[in-house]
């Protein structure tokens, strides 16, 4: 069944909110595939605030099934405050107690090209596998305001297009190194929520969902899983343009 819903919330405490709630109700639908259930999880401030809110309205036997990886991550080490590991552990799995073989990390630390070619093996050997591309029951997103997502960029929109599961990205202005997803293997997934907030990224949301101004330069337009089950979780002032 294909949905590609959008839902826009009246403020950014709103959104994480519902959000929780969505993620209770994955929670309690997934305890009947008795299966592993795999997340690729997102960086950014709001996710933060969607991990902390988590941590403190769920109990670790909820999360009994899942495994947690990630969409992309800069390549700094696991304790640097800008790991996105480090923070989703910080305030989510710490919190939880969420053992240590239900997390996969990126390893930031690592040579970039190797452990890109590691954790996209690792993604293949963990995960149900669909045209050579692991199969991630829900992946988060975030949109930049350039319109990158995950940690594909513009400048860099080829790499949507990578036939590997994982690339090496590197960001436009501070030049740091970064591994991320590719687009097949973003597409792949069987579900994927791309969560934004806030009145900067509004233009480029606009082009995005309207089909206007630069949207095909914009690595987040490609967003288009083969499941045909995407949705938006927006807040108000994100969506200024409607």
């Amino acid at each position: 069944m294909h949905r590609r819903r959008h839902y826009i919330y009246p403020d950014r405490d709103s959104l994480i909110s519902a959000f929780c709630c969505e993620c209770s109700t994955f929670l309690e639908d997934s305890r009947e595939m008795e299966r592993p259930i795999h997340i690729a999880l997102s960086g950014g401030s709001t996710p933060t605030s969607i991990f902390k809110q988590l941590a403190e309205t769920t109990r670790l036997e909820s999360w009994s099934q899942v495994h947690f990886y990630w969409g992309d991550e800069r390549c700094v080490k696991p304790d640097d405050k800008q790991s996105n590991f480090g923070n989703a552990k910080k305030y989510l799995i710490d919190p939880l107690g969420i053992p240590d073989d239900h997390v996969h990390r990126i390893l930031g630390e690592e040579d970039p090209a190797v452990e890109a070619e590691r954790y996209g093996s690792m993604l293949r050997d963990q995960l149900p596998v669909e045209y050579g591309l692991p199969v991630f029951d829900w992946i988060w997103l975030g949109v930049g305001e350039d319109g990158h997502t995950a940690s594909i960029f513009p400048d860099q929109i080829e790499l949507w297009k990578a036939e590997s599961t994982c690339v090496v990205a590197t960001h436009p202005e501070s030049g740091q190194l970064r591994v991320s997803l590719s687009g097949g293997a973003i597409n792949a997934a069987r579900r994927v929520s791309f969560i934004v907030t806030g009145a900067k990224k509004s233009s480029v949301i606009n082009d995005i969902v309207m089909k206007e101004g630069r949207y095909l330069d914009y690595p987040a337009f490609y967003v288009n899983p083969n499941s045909g089950n995407l949705e938006w979780f927006l807040d108000k002032e994100a969506t200024d343009w409607l």
